[in-house]
């Protein structure tokens, strides 16, 4: 019996008889419009991204954010103001369309629409030239948004007020204040000298720390009642016995003097008891 006599081969018609070998796409088709995404196109992006983090970094290095004193709620003068890359929005907020009754509009709509536009820009356009001059709708768009931000983000800090913001954000030494005392009472209640100077007494957007100048009391008194620079005159509601409390008070730099010379006699009695001994 002759070998392989009888036997049948079957052959699948799914496996095909002669491979191609497994190669990169010939991108040099459609030269300028297509390129290989390794290495080609992500070594781009990410020299592009090492760029501007590098940037960042020395910016970040060579201007340090700026801090600012404690925040206080009762400071109703602070101007508050928001990081760079959110002026455009805080600037947008100012106009008569978007503020006011309209706030919604400059918070909410005008936003979500141009970063909702921005999302489905991929569905929306989907032309495949990458020349800025052929696509001009989208190019059109994009250098309006460009534009607009530029020029809010400018208006926002030739309108501030940096003078104002950064006396209201000075750090101050610590000064320890007596809450106890019955001045710091009085002066809690007055709603005109919290709205200027702030509740801890430091100053304000309006109104400079109660304890920056060395005044005696009588000076205080005569500046709480007839007023000095911007300060109005007859602010303070209370009566003559508090007022006098009350400068006493930031006259002793936020202590009760009343404790002060206490401690004082205590000493000299102490001293003198020395003497006789």
């Amino acid at each position: 019996m002759k070998r392989g006599k009888g036997m049948k081969f079957v052959t699948d018609s799914r496996v095909t008889a002669n491979r191609t070998p497994n190669i990169p796409k010939d991108y040099s088709e459609y030269p300028g419009k297509t390129e290989a995404f390794w290495p080609n196109y992500l070594l781009k992006e990410w020299m592009v991204g090492s760029v501007f983090l590098i940037g960042f970094m020395v910016l970040a290095m060579s201007h340090p954010a700026p801090l600012e004193r404690i925040a206080d709620p009762t400071d109703s003068g602070y101007i508050p103001l928001p990081d760079w890359y959110f002026l455009f929005l805080y600037q947008l907020l100012k106009y008569e369309f978007a503020a006011g009754a309209y706030t919604v509009m400059g918070a909410v709509v005008i936003p979500g629409v141009a970063f909702g536009a921005l999302l489905l820009v991929p569905w929306l356009d989907g032309g495949k030239e990458r020349r800025p001059y052929k696509r001009p709708i989208a190019s059109g768009l994009m250098l309006f948004a460009i534009v607009a931000i530029i020029f809010l983000t400018w208006e926002a800090v030739d309108d501030h007020d940096w003078e104002a913001a950064a006396e209201q954000g000075q750090i101050v030494d610590d000064i320890e204040i007596d809450e106890s005392a019955a001045g710091y009472e009085i002066y809690q209640s007055q709603d005109s000298c919290i709205s200027c100077h702030g509740g801890d007494m430091l100053g304000g957007a309006a109104g400079p720390s109660m304890f920056e100048s060395d005044y005696d009391k009588d000076e205080v008194m005569d500046i709480i009642i007839n007023g000095l620079n911007d300060m109005p005159a007859d602010q303070f509601e209370g009566t003559d016995e508090e007022l006098e409390i009350l400068a006493a008070f930031i006259a002793n730099d936020g202590q009760d003097p009343d404790n002060g010379d206490n401690g004082e006699d205590e000493d000299d009695n102490n001293d003198a008891n020395e003497n006789n001994e």
